[in-house]
């Protein structure tokens, strides 16, 4: 019997299973496709970008490994690019950083324009994706004393205000270009490594500083802001002027997305739980997916309890339409390519999981204080064959089932990648 008929098969009768709940299986799969993954393009070149890659990693970043095979010209990377998008089901959209521009002469940050990323324009017209903007605000001798936007340094200030109204140009550009809403990302790598004087200046800095890069208004058709707040990075362990807290407020007051990286918090914390916090008050949200391993290590994205977690939260809060979801993560120990394929539809089974459950009955159950339903059938779901459904979602969408896609990644690196490091 072919694999396919094998898929079939096996996903009628788990059709069958589902609709004993109430659940239509072949709508939960149109839903799904409608959620576009923003993949993270960094994954493919370790940050190193193509205005000078050679400059050495800052701002509390850092890439392990050195598997061969990795992208270094821009054909290179949106050549990896295609082939992960090829293996990844359904039409996604990509995000880009201020280093990722494709110039004819040499740029500074700061000078960077719409004109250096019609490379990617072009090409993501041609694959027929969105694309995302994120500001770099490290890799650069302008951060000075791990200090951006939050700098006692007015010059410095103002480089880096410089370089955040770029990419809003940039990220305008993208969404009137492409017909799809680009999400323009703020983080920046400020704080200091040991315990401040004063905390509540540098935070009033980067409030003006963020206030003067937002004043021009454009079409939030075209371009939106998100604000990433973060725990710690390495330097600034003891105070980070960008906090959580900081860009919760700032989102909520200046009507900007929330920019939640899943690596960014303390491990013992769940981010799920703050989505439904945020968003009575909230414009909405950017997600960062990405695993932490005992710190904000940004590991591959895999199909774990927090993944489940993240996913049911938005599903059964039904905020996917406010949530903007993206991969953030390096890994260069392993094939990068795979590394976007593992992540990406990580992600997807994990938002397939949360829809194949009756959630209005579940809610039903749960207002009526009927909460012996509600865990015996939440329980029965675990075990339920969401597999067979995903199979056939990745036959639907003419991408390889289980674990197929390794044969395509195993050739591309032989013919494409390996050679790379031959040259």
């Amino acid at each position: 019997m072919a694999k396919s008929e094998q898929v079939e098969k096996a996903y009628k009768l788990a059709k069958e299973r589902y609709a004993e709940l109430d659940v239509d299986t072949d709508k939960v799969m149109d839903e799904l496709k409608k959620v576009k993954i923003s993949v993270h393009c960094w994954q493919g070149d370790d940050i190193h970008g193509f205005l000078n890659p050679n400059q050495e990693l800052t701002g509390g970043i850092g890439v392990s490994g050195n598997y061969p095979g990795i992208a270094r010209t821009p054909d290179q990377l949106t050549g990896d690019l295609h082939e992960a998008l090829s293996l990844i089901p359904g039409k996604h959209k990509v995000q880009l950083h201020t280093i990722y521009a494709v110039t004819d002469k040499k740029k500074d940050f700061n000078e960077v324009g719409p004109e250096d990323f019609k490379y990617w324009v072009d090409w993501a017209k041609e694959e027929g994706i969105g694309l995302d903007m994120n500001p770099t605000f490290f890799s650069h001798p302008m951060v000075k004393n791990n200090f951006t936007l939050a700098s006692p340094d007015k010059s410095v200030r103002d480089y880096w205000i410089e370089v955040g109204k770029k990419s809003r140009e940039i990220s305008n550009y993208f969404g009137k270009e492409l017909g799809q809403r680009s999400v323009n990302n703020f983080w920046i790598p400020d704080g200091f490594k040991d315990n401040p004087i004063d905390k509540q200046s540098p935070r009033e800095r980067l409030i003006q500083s963020l206030d003067t890069i937002f004043e021009k208004k454009y079409d939030e058709n075209n371009t939106i802001e998100s604000v990433e707040g973060k725990l710690f990075g390495t330097g600034i362990e003891s105070y980070t002027v960008g906090s959580h807290l900081f860009y919760n407020n700032y989102a909520i007051s200046r009507g900007k997305l929330w920019t939640i990286d899943a690596g960014h918090w303390h491990p013992t914390e769940d981010v799920s739980d703050k989505f439904s916090a945020f968003m009575p008050f909230g414009k909405g949200l950017m997600l960062h997916v990405s695993r932490p391993v005992r710190w904000d290590s940004d590991h591959v994205v895999i199909f774990d309890d927090a993944l489940t977690r993240i996913t049911r939260s938005l599903v059964r809060d039904n905020e996917l339409s406010r949530t903007n979801i993206g991969l953030d993560f390096f890994d260069a120990t392993i094939n990068r390519v795979a590394a976007w394929v593992v992540g990406a539809r990580a992600t997807q089974k994990a938002l397939l999981q949360a829809m194949l459950a009756p959630i209005a009955d579940l809610k039903k159950a749960e207002l009526n204080f009927d909460f012996t339903k509600r865990l015996a059938v939440t329980e029965e779901l675990k075990s339920y064959p969401f597999g067979a459904v995903w199979d056939e979602f990745c036959l639907k969408n003419n991408t390889p089932v289980g674990t197929d896609w390794l044969n395509n990644i195993h050739d591309y690196e032989q013919k494409v990648q390996f050679p790379r490091d031959e040259k």
